[in-house]
């Protein structure tokens, strides 16, 4: 794809005014010194649209624009059920999960862990969340982001990894959470902007120069078989949505654990002035995710429309920037696409140093470290993890066809064991510290023996049998150490009276939300 001199310009400046931006919003004032709350939770003090602002910039990465495209060219609309449910999420979690949260006055979600069970449960599930950020999290968004800029600019691969990871280390490490989430509100609106230019032009070109709203009328009609919410079973990628479980089954327990328990999602609720900023703020993600579909799928679905020449799905965003953005447009709609995946990195870079900081160094390390030391241990923590996704990001997802789908499989093997974990953790008194250790060890084998013995089920199916697995895991070891060895469990939580209570803004808010994701799938059922 061929950037003109106006496109470099929007794209370099871009950068450079994150960059800037960044650093000059991670200033301290005179005689202050950076401390945990400051560096990890932006001293507290995020507004509401901040928030949530923040949460669909960190959310939604290369992995939505590159492999969620990618998965509407071949899949449909359909794909667009994890975020149609993540709104309906959303609301869940700022009603019944932050309030307890905020609470209880927790950094990171381990840290809740030990609250309710022990430090065995918080140290293991540390480890497991800081090999997954740097594992799995970072190197997909490296790569696909990677991908997409190697076809624009006609770099390798390897190169645009590396240009990434340091512009996301220029600004992030230094100024923690509050660099973060206040360059998320600026990438937010470069993110839906510039992604709605590529999703005007696609539409444009379907309809062949006659407008975006011909041009969705005759992607109606070119490609119906696209616009299938609720798949058949006599549908090729039955496997990747079975059907009503988009709605009643393993979908939710994906959601739930994305938004209710992920360190780098919860992180800036944490980071909220209070429980009503909190939950305004969720709130207003979940109007925003309604919006997402149409900047990530309905591309991808033009390009099958467009018959767009690609060797793989998820070259079909790349594709569309390539042949149908004009001279002075491909510099803000690539934009949109580094804002989402720089983001994405900070973000995960800063989880990663909160939870080893918090976790491992200040509980087991170090225990008397302080503020000054845990700061320095948070940026040390945040480079380490992003030279590592740097050095296996492209050995590791080279071959993948559809990375979105291959993120939601393999994070579905511990996702059920998670959400057991924190939904007995929050909402039954009686569950047990062993039975959430057994619980969490079991997470991993449970998910594999079912996919081993059940190869040809869907893998949101897999998800919803071994939750209940491990759910029947829970409450039986929980009831045989309550009622036979007379052990019951030391720490619980408690919910006072009206904690769950939300004001009439969220409410109706809330509710409106709710009507609109039912009529989505009324209408394309």
């Amino acid at each position: 794809m061929n950037f003109s001199t106006l496109d470099f310009i929007v794209f370099i400046g871009y950068c450079l005014l994150i960059i800037v931006f960044g650093i000059w919003i991670s200033r301290e004032k005179k005689g202050h010194t950076k401390n945990s709350t400051d560096y990890f939770l932006a001293s507290k003090s995020l507004p509401w649209w901040a928030i949530g602002a923040s949460l669909i910039a960190s959310n939604i990465s290369a992995e939505q624009f590159i492999g969620m495209s990618g998965s509407g060219f071949a899949i449909g609309l359909g794909i667009a059920s994890y975020e149609f449910m993540a709104a309906a999420t959303l609301i869940i979690v700022a009603k019944f999960f932050l309030p307890i949260y905020i609470k209880e006055g927790i950094f990171t979600m381990p840290q809740f862990l030990k609250l309710r069970y022990d430090d065995r449960i918080r140290t293991s599930l540390a480890v497991f969340w800081i090999m997954l950020y740097i594992f799995v999290n970072l190197t997909t968004v490296l790569y696909l982001s990677a991908l997409a800029l190697s076809v624009v600019l006609d770099v390798s691969t390897t190169y645009a990894i590396i240009g990434l990871a340091v512009v996301a280390v220029s600004y992030s490490i230094y100024g923690g959470l509050k660099a973060v989430a206040w360059t998320d509100v600026i990438q937010v609106i470069f993110l839906i902007f510039g992604g709605l230019v590529t999703t005007y032009l696609a539409l444009d070109a379907v309809s062949g120069g006659t407008g975006p709203f011909n041009g969705m009328s005759m992607l109606l009609e070119k490609a119906p078989e696209k616009f299938d919410m609720i798949l058949s079973e006599e549908n090729p990628f039955y496997k990747d949505l079975p059907g009503m479980t988009v709605l009643f089954g393993g979908m939710w327990i994906a959601n739930i654990s994305y938004w209710g328990f992920n360190q780098y999602i919860v992180q800036r609720a944490l980071a909220a002035k209070s429980v009503k900023e909190v939950q305004w703020g969720l709130v207003f993600a979940a109007f925003l995710k309604l919006l997402i579909p149409l900047v990530v799928v309905i591309p991808g679905i033009a390009a099958f429309a467009l018959n767009a020449e690609i060797s793989r799905y998820d070259e079909a965003y790349p594709w569309l920037l390539g042949n149908l953005v004009p001279t002075g447009l491909k510099g803000l709609a690539f934009a949109a696409l580094i804002a989402a995946a720089l983001s994405s990195l900070s973000s995960m870079m800063n989880s990663t140093a909160t939870i080893f900081t918090m976790d491992i160094y200040k509980s087991h390390l170090k225990k008397d470290a302080t503020e000054n030391q845990m700061v320095m241990v948070g940026r040390l923590v945040s480079l380490t993890a992003i030279i590592i996704a740097v050095l296996v990001a492209e050995p590791l997802l080279g071959g993948e066809e559809q990375i979105f789908q291959f993120i939601q499989k393999y994070t579905g093997y511990v996702s059920p064991g998670i959400v057991v974990l924190f939904l007995f953790g929050l909402f039954w008194k009686r569950a047990t510290s062993n039975a959430a250790l057994a619980t969490a060890i079991a997470s991993v084998p449970f998910s594999i023996i079912i996919d081993i013995t059940f190869p040809t089920m869907p893998f949101l199916d897999q998800m919803g049998l071994v939750f209940l697995l491990l759910s029947a895991l829970m409450v039986g070891y929980s009831l045989f150490e309550n009622n036979v060895r007379g052990k019951y469990p030391e720490n619980t939580v408690y919910i006072e009276k009206g904690l769950f209570k939300t004001d009439s803004i969220f409410n109706v808010t809330a509710m409106a939300i709710i009507l609109v994701l039912a009529a989505i799938y009324i209408i394309f059922w």
